[in-house]
């Protein structure tokens, strides 16, 4: 997602630009330092990225410095190993919501559409936030039942919108898929029903715009003050009808044109994608679709928010559109929802708190023997990258927090730091860069995982731990899914939450249907 500077070419390429806001949670930290404003710095050893799903293994460390393998014989002076771990921030949730659907429907959802970040970040964590704009960073952790491996947690938060509504108003340009499939139950008649909600929830001096696409793309709204035009909006809502083919490129091709069109200094512009995402005409592959996108995202500042909907779900295309538009997707599946979505979380969606947000976690290599970031796995960033602002990040809106959970072997009889990590972002007005620090010592880290550690950092390792069950993955100490599916009922009562008891749920209908069980009776296809 490199988006270093470019030669635009044609009035089209102009148009055209991405982004999207991001959703997840968080737990308490242990040590949080104070914020420092850095533009330059190299931020400790550089390293490359880590391969997908590879652990990072550290060799013995001599007194002198110089590094050696077992069997390597006398000490030999080497490259020094890669401690750091560096990926671009993400708060998508559309994975956990369309493995909902698809349990739901008696199915174990397709192991690509699993991505671990996106179930943990699915879920409250109470996190610290921070008193100004920004993020506060938290880092915990807890031994696992696998010898010597422990769990550390890596939390962001950001300041949660104000109560008395203040933001600054929004220019959304509405793009919704028409197309045939969109027939089905839960998909175009869900969108609709999912923008009016909207329409009702936006303030008199927000703007919208509607553009539907099927074959062709349509501009039905132009960009318009909401004040007097309610009803046109809803009324150009009400006659939206599926039609023929998924031609998702023309879609988000006219949306850009309309956003640039309407583009209003000073308020959040964004993008507002609905779809299953099954494009089948026109340009239908993602990296094509992702340069138009992605062009002119730095000319508006437009960002882009994917919103998915039905049963056979482009899940892939959806998440690499924003990605590129740096953005972040959710997922619905009925008006209860809809309602979560755009209106309980409306502020995270129309406003921003920080842009191209960066994490990089560097582990003490005296304490820690071998470390794996559990997802993140197409977010990462080179190390050497994390303090180089024309390096795409993540954006941030407010009452977001992100959570990164790594598998870490401690060496034996090891005491001190384990890990540090630091946050970078821009400032969405000014785009001056901001750093938050945060550490953790070996005694935070040493208390057993189900045995007294913080009721939300369990709920975060149950969430992980179905997560890599589902994608066939081996992270150490992952319990059978009948135990995971104990635990999270626990985890349920204790924290009286209504989404752990979901996630309960789900483990369990994995189990069942792992194990060739039937639906039990009475119980719904649909979890919502």
């Amino acid at each position: 997602m490199d988006r270093r500077a470019r030669t635009y070419r044609g009035a089209l390429a102009l148009l055209l630009a991405g982004g999207i806001l991001m959703t997840g949670c968080g737990g308490p930290g242990t040590t949080a330092d104070s914020a420092v404003d850095r533009s330059t710095g190299s931020g400790g050893p550089a390293g490359g990225r880590q391969p997908s799903g590879a652990r990072s293994a550290a060799p013995q460390q001599e007194e002198d410095g110089a590094s050696r393998q077992e069997g390597d014989g006398p000490a030999r002076e080497s490259a020094a190993p890669d401690y750091l771990s560096t990926f671009a921030l993400d708060v998508d949730t559309a994975g956990y919501g369309y493995a909902r659907r698809t349990l739901g429907d008696g199915q174990l959802p397709a192991a690509d559409t699993v991505r671990p970040e996106e179930f943990v970040n699915s879920f409250r964590q109470g996190y610290e936030r921070p008193k100004g704009n920004g993020f506060a960073v938290s880092v915990d952790g807890a031994r696992s039942d696998a010898a010597g491996w422990s769990l550390v947690r890596v939390g962001l938060a950001t300041r949660a919108a104000s109560n008395t509504g203040e933001r600054p108003p929004a220019a959304l340009t509405f793009v919704v898929d028409i197309s045939g499939s969109m027939a089905e139950p839960g998909r175009l008649d869900l969108a609709k029903t999912s923008l009016g909600i909207l329409a009702d929830e936006l303030r008199d001096d927000d703007s919208v715009s509607l553009v539907t696409f099927s074959e062709k793309a349509e501009t039905r709204l132009p960009m318009t003050r909401l004040r007097g035009n309610r009803t046109k909006l809803r009324d150009a809502i009400e006659e939206m009808e599926p039609a023929d083919s998924t031609n998702v490129a023309a879609g988000v091709e006219r949306g850009y044109e309309e956003a640039v069109e309407g583009h209003r200094k000073g308020a959040t512009n964004r993008v507002v994608l609905l779809s299953d995402a099954l494009a089948n005409t026109g340009e239908t592959e993602a990296d094509a679709i992702l340069e138009r996108v992605g062009d002119a995202r730095q000319e508006y500042g437009i960002t882009l928010f994917g919103v998915g909907v039905g049963s056979d779900y482009g899940d892939e295309l959806m998440e690499r559109l924003t990605n590129k538009g740096d953005g972040n997707t959710t997922y619905i599946a009925d008006e209860a929802q809809a309602r979560k979505v755009f209106v309980d979380q409306l502020p995270a969606h129309v406003e921003l708190r920080a842009r191209d947000a960066k994490a990089q976690v560097a582990f003490d290599r005296r304490t820690v023997q071998q470390f794996e970031l559990i997802g993140y796995e197409n977010r990462k960033v080179a190390d050497d990258d994390f303090r180089d602002d024309s390096v795409d990040g993540g954006e941030v809106g407010p009452g977001h927090t992100v959570t990164a959970l790594y598998a870490v072997r401690l060496r034996t009889g090891a005491s001190g730091r384990v890990a540090t990590a630091t946050v970078r972002w821009l400032d969405p007005k000014t785009r001056k860069p901001h750093e938050e620090t945060g550490s953790v010592e070996t005694g935070a880290v040493g208390g057993k995982l189900w045995d007294g550690a913080a009721t939300r950092l369990q709920v975060t390792a149950v969430a992980a731990y179905f997560a890599d069950t589902l994608r066939g993955g081996d992270l150490p100490g992952t319990p059978p899914l009948g135990e995971l599916a104990s635990r999270a009922r626990k985890l349920a009562a204790a924290t009286e939450d209504s989404s752990v008891e979901k996630l309960a749920t789900m483990i369990e209908q994995a189990d069942r249907i792992r194990n060739g069980a039937s639906r039990p009776r009475g119980e719904e296809g649909e979890v919502g």
